[in-house]
């Protein structure tokens, strides 16, 4: 029985031939031409019982019946349409920025992209391409240096002009951090330094992201940690992808448990061993808010030379990378009177 199309693909192209189109229906196999009208394809491949592809030869504008020529008779015809070939005009790029590496999955719009033979980046092939229209490509970008990239197509009508651009971005890098620590209640807001850091979408510390973050420059971030626990290295996303981590340390605020001994005189010079927990990163020492003197003997000690003060009890506060912390009170006792 005579072969059967049930679609073609695509359904029209340039009148100067040269498209090639995949029929597909049934029992193709044995056939013996492709007419585009009463035109033969330039060439076909009769690639399984289901599928023919073949090349549409020159022909005027206008509706051709595309049929499949067979011993057994000619299959029923689909409408193929000739069109003048045009110029292509690429007119947007979206996304329009992307790493250097490539991979980018773009889409073109513009007019006259029918039969599109070629896709280009700054004169690079595209990595892969579908036409998807008349208007509309939709294209991979390749690897490619920093920079504007012109965007061509290539068809039958000609090369357009590089009116539309892709811009390839170097990926970001970070060089520094300060502070490398902070609580693990989060609000500490970090400096990044490195390059390549315009138009970051997004700054992360481990997998969360920051909870608010400022681009200074291209050369520097600023970021306020979320809350989190841990090692938790910081990242940054731009279009041309992510950057290398850099450390940071989540630190748990510090305790006061025990003050060894917990009087002493008014006056100064009195040496009180503080006892606790996450005192390893103590910045400063406060007994009933004045600043003293300290040594951080291990992350559960501190010794610290007690100021002089009125008669009476005062806070103990160690500050820390984690916050701070308050413990027993250190109380001063006047001297006997004679």
């Amino acid at each position: 029985m005579p072969p059967t199309i049930s679609t073609i693909n695509p359904t029209q192209g340039p009148t100067t031939g040269g498209t090639t189109v995949t029929l597909t229906g049934t029992g193709m196999t044995g056939s013996t031409a492709v007419r585009f009208g009463s035109t033969n394809a330039t060439s076909f491949t009769i690639n399984s019982a289901t599928q023919i592809t073949a090349v549409s030869p020159p022909r005027a504008a206008g509706a051709a019946a595309l049929t499949v020529v067979h011993p057994t008779g000619n299959s029923n015809s689909l409408t193929y349409t000739y069109v003048v070939a045009q110029v292509p005009v690429v007119t947007g790029v979206a996304p329009s920025n992307g790493p250097t590496s490539g991979g980018t999955g773009v889409t073109l719009t513009g007019t006259g992209f029918t039969g599109a033979t070629a896709v280009a980046f700054a004169g690079t092939p595209a990595t892969s391409y579908t036409v998807n229209s008349a208007t509309q490509i939709t294209a991979v970008t390749p690897a490619g240096s920093a920079g504007a990239a012109g965007v061509s197509v290539t068809t039958p009508g000609g090369t357009s002009a590089p009116d539309a651009f892709f811009f390839y971005a170097a990926p970001p890098v970070l060089t520094g951090v300060g502070p490398a620590q902070g609580p693990a209640t989060g609000g500490v807001v970090v400096t990044l330094t490195g390059s390549d850091l315009l138009n970051a979408s997004a700054v992360r510390f481990g997998s969360t992201n920051a909870a608010s973050f400022t681009v200074v420059s291209a050369t520097q971030i600023t970021a306020t940690a979320p809350p989190g626990t841990g090692s938790s290295p910081i990242t940054v996303i731009t279009p041309g992808g992510t950057s290398n981590p850099v450390a940071f340390t989540y630190v748990a605020a510090p305790t006061v448990t025990a003050l060894a001994p917990t009087t002493g005189p008014t006056s100064a010079g009195t040496v009180v061993t503080l006892t606790g927990t996450n005192l390893a990163t103590a910045s400063a020492v406060t007994f009933g808010g004045t600043a003293v003197s300290f040594t951080v003997a291990s992350d559960t000690q501190i010794t610290a030379i007690a100021p002089a003060g009125p008669p009476g009890p005062v806070a103990v506060s160690v500050t820390t990378a984690g916050g701070s912390g308050s413990g027993p009170a250190y109380t001063r006792v006047a001297a006997p009177g004679i």
